[in-house]
């Protein structure tokens, strides 16, 4: 599909759901909060990897990518967990608090009690879209002792000019759709708090009336600077982009992206000149926004489910061209 909104919507809208056992674990954070863990594959053993995946904004462990790649791990015999934000995956937390681009403590704690429970074992993580940027805040500003290998996909690299892009075109429509699940999460989340946890839920009230927010950037102003700590978006934009601390990275991680990903310009993509060494950055012509669909409708391949695997292979402790074999995918052009 040359069409970069085909890509972007075809796995929400048209992607079957991949058939999979999985299991939930309610997380407690360090400040008394909890979010929830999906764990899918074999039992986790000591000392053996497991992948850790962060999903997207207003995603959970139910995202197309989120399921897919859990699948194709199980089948390859590899324990993984999606760890569902504070407030996703149909369930709300105790606490205001939500989740950012930037936001580092909770995946701390996750990664921190991951290496605890097996022994020693290396965490792999993979982030898709604003999860992508959590993972590389977290790796950059982390020593991540833990962290073996990363893949960041779709990425918003430079939060404000993709702010910005979601205002445009077709891309309103992406904008449009997640604004009203985080502003109707947001006043779910209120209800409970009031019976709850008043002195939560007044954290919310004194956000003021959300009714009129129509753009990220009103929502980043009047939602998540407030709640954690920026002076207004623009400060948030500045001090959680991603793009700008990837020279700092120093886990071998790689950042797949499409040029035409309509939730970005392509200006968010970096010169190799200000990328660690341990980033590989690959970047395809075409693939919108965590689509990377290749095949045919009536028998669609999804591309990123043979790549990440093929990529954190070697920690896998598999071969890579074991990993490769299994899918009939060539790589997507990239530059």
């Amino acid at each position: 599909m040359r069409s970069r909104h085909l890509q972007t919507v075809w796995g929400p809208l048209w992607r079957r759901p991949t058939p999979l056992p999985r299991h939930d674990e309610k997380f407690i954070l360090r400040d008394g909060d909890h979010l929830w863990l999906t764990w899918a594959g074999p039992t986790p053993g000591a000392g053996r990897p497991v992948v850790l995946i962060l999903h997207g904004l207003s995603g959970c462990y139910d995202s197309h990518y989120a399921r897919g790649l859990q699948a194709r791990l199980a089948e390859m015999g590899v324990t993984s967990v999606v760890m569902n934000a504070r407030g996703t995956a149909h369930r709300h937390n105790d606490r205001a608090d939500i989740y950012h681009a930037g936001e580092t403590r909770d995946v701390a704690d996750v990664i921190n009690a991951l290496t605890e429970r097996h022994d020693g074992g290396k965490v792999l993580l993979v982030g898709y879209s604003l999860g992508g940027s959590r993972l590389l805040n977290y790796l950059a500003e982390r020593p991540a002792r833990s962290v073996a290998a990363a893949v960041a996909v779709s990425v918003p690299l430079q939060l404000a000019p993709c702010s910005t892009q979601l205002d445009r075109g077709l891309s309103r429509v992406y904008r449009n759709r997640l604004l009203g699940e985080l502003l109707t999460q947001l006043q779910q989340k209120y209800e409970k708090l009031k019976t709850q946890s008043p002195h939560e839920a007044h954290r919310l009230k004194q956000l003021g009336p959300l009714g009129g927010i129509r753009t990220f950037r009103q929502f980043d102003d009047r939602v998540v600077a407030p709640l954690h700590g920026f002076r207004d978006a623009s400060d948030y934009y500045s001090r959680c982009s991603a793009g700008p601390k990837l020279d700092r990275i120093q886990v071998p991680t790689l950042i797949l992206h499409a040029e035409d990903d309509p939730f970005m310009v392509p200006e968010v993509i970096p010169p190799a000149s200000l990328v660690s060494s341990a980033v590989s950055l690959e970047v395809s012509a075409h693939g919108g926004h965590v689509g990377f669909v290749a095949g045919s409708p009536g028998s669609p391949d999804y591309w990123l489910e043979s790549r990440i695997p093929a990529f954190l292979a070697p920690w896998l402790g598999q071969p890579v061209h074991d990993v490769k074999s299994r899918s009939s995918v060539s790589p997507l052009p990239t530059r």
